[in-house]
């Protein structure tokens, strides 16, 4: 019985460190790169949505 314990125990410190390396290695996770272009526009999109143009006339 004692012996199962012990290998429980062994075995949940196992993995509360095998969790702690898996997260520090990934660190923030998979970010995309930043990009050094022009940032996106809306063009000639209204600036206010078409249901608050409507309820003004």
């Amino acid at each position: 019985m004692e012996f199962a314990a012990i290998l429980l125990v062994a075995l949940m410190v196992y993995a509360a460190v095998a969790t702690v390396v898996a997260v520090v290695r990934d660190g923030r996770g998979h970010t995309p790169l930043e990009r050094s272009t022009r940032p996106w526009t809306a063009g000639s999109l209204p600036s206010e949505p078409y249901a608050s143009l409507r309820s003004l006339r």
